[in-house]
């Protein structure tokens, strides 16, 4: 399982997720975000919708359509969307057996956790991580 940990320095986590997300979409692949609280999911939502020069369609968990969704917002690891990309956009890490590759979104209220969550998968088997940071509004791999 590939973990890319990106630490949210210049956007919200919501404009770093859709970012990501317009990439995921592009290359044909679904994702399925999760957050916790109802309306954090809803701000992800509207991210998704209003992403300039596009919009990325989406849902929250729970309606009769989740098979059909992109984007899928959830409080929960479970992609009845069938995603293969999970983004763990609240700074919580999940465990998130199933998924080709996990997104952790985190900022400096819970740099300490995404830390020590690294050292962790780093030392596990079977674990890819890379660490993202922001520069001029882009995402650069470092360390």
């Amino acid at each position: 399982m590939r973990v890319d940990f990106y630490h949210l320095t210049q956007s919200s986590a919501e404009d770093a997720v859709a970012q990501i997300a317009q990439k995921a979409l592009g290359g044909g692949q679904r994702m399925l975000v999760v957050a916790e609280g109802r309306a954090k999911l809803e701000r992800f939502g509207e991210a998704l919708w209003a992403r300039e020069g596009t919009f990325l369609a989406n849902g929250v968990a729970g309606g009769v359509h989740d098979q059909r969704q992109p984007v899928l917002l959830s409080e929960q690891v479970e992609p009845a969307n069938g995603a293969q990309i999970l983004a763990l956009a609240d700074g919580e890490w999940r465990e998130s057996d199933g998924f080709s590759r996990v997104l952790f979104f985190f900022d400096g209220s819970t740099i300490e956790p995404a830390r020590a969550r690294w050292r962790e998968l780093k030392a596990r088997e079977g674990a890819e991580c890379h660490y993202w940071k922001q520069e001029g509004g882009r995402w650069i791999e470092a360390g």
